[in-house]
């Protein structure tokens, strides 16, 4: 593979410019969802943020859900790939298992709620809802496209 930089002169191509995030599918063994109510939109989402350049995507994934919830995880497997076109974030879903900890919010949050699916399908949007249904069917991983507001590609 032929990776390439450029520095915008004329006649180059420039390398697309993309953000990597990690997202917890955290499923409770009474099949309830662990989700976020974000601070800075009001949107119910799974827990998750960027992942930093130097860490592993299961380190990162159980970093985001601590930070954003207070619960401790045990990450499972990769259950789906999500990119948001719009935005350039390529999103990796984990389904994870709690492990322990206290149901709490952050700066980043405003609350944390365990939801059954259909809270899921009901409070989320679809690009978010998708992602934490995914992660239940088995069948992963998923590897899915939107535009911030609905899917382009399902798979």
């Amino acid at each position: 593979m032929l990776l390439y930089m450029s520095n915008g002169s004329a006649g180059t191509k420039s390398t697309p410019l993309h953000s990597v995030s990690v997202a917890g599918a955290v499923v409770r063994e009474d099949g309830r969802l662990l989700a976020i109510r974000r601070a800075d939109n009001g949107t119910w989402e799974l827990p998750g943020g960027v992942l930093e350049l130097t860490e592993a995507p299961e380190a990162g994934v159980a970093r985001e859900v601590l930070e954003e919830t207070g619960i401790h995880v045990e990450v499972d497997e990769l259950t789906g790939v999500y990119k948001n076109t719009t935005r350039g974030i390529v999103a990796l879903v984990f389904r994870c298992k709690p492990s322990g900890g206290t149901e709490r919010t952050s700066d980043e949050s405003t609350a944390v709620d365990w939801l059954t699916p259909a809270e899921v399908e009901e409070r989320m949007a679809e690009v978010y809802a998708i992602r934490l249904l995914d992660a239940l069917d088995g069948n992963g991983p998923h590897v899915r496209s939107h535009d911030g507001r609905q899917l382009i590609t399902q798979q």
